[in-house]
């Protein structure tokens, strides 16, 4: 089994940045590929940005590239996403995810290992 536990959502104002941390424990050999998804009210969960293995191979969705980073420190078990010139569109609970797949994927379900979230809040 694999704990993931985030942290580091706050309210910001547009333009403002905020860095995400998720904490892996447990079987980290379950999985392959981590991510970061979000969830708006009242929307779809939607992709935000996933990494390979060994965190060189990175993917971003259309709406964040340019703004976002997603990092990844496997000695510590961490996965990190730099938020950058935050947009009130971006304001919706981001959920850290893991799960194996051939290559990065943002597609959720790759991943079978899902975080309880953090809320980010854009005005």
């Amino acid at each position: 089994h694999v704990q993931l536990v985030e942290s580091g959502g706050d309210s910001v104002q547009a333009g403002g940045s905020l860095r995400l941390t998720c904490a892996a424990s447990g079987r980290t050999d379950s999985y392959n590929v981590m991510g970061w998804f979000r969830q708006a009210p009242g929307k779809e969960r939607e992709a935000v940005a996933s990494t390979g293995p060994s965190g060189e191979f990175t993917v971003y969705d259309d709406s964040v590239k340019g703004r976002f980073i997603i990092t990844r420190d496997n000695g510590e078990e961490t996965l990190y996403l730099q938020m950058n010139n935050l947009k009130p569109e971006g304001t919706a609970m981001y959920y850290c995810a893991a799960g194996r797949s051939s290559w990065c994927s943002l597609k959720s379900s790759d991943f079978g290992y899902w975080g309880q979230g953090t809320q980010v809040t854009v005005s």
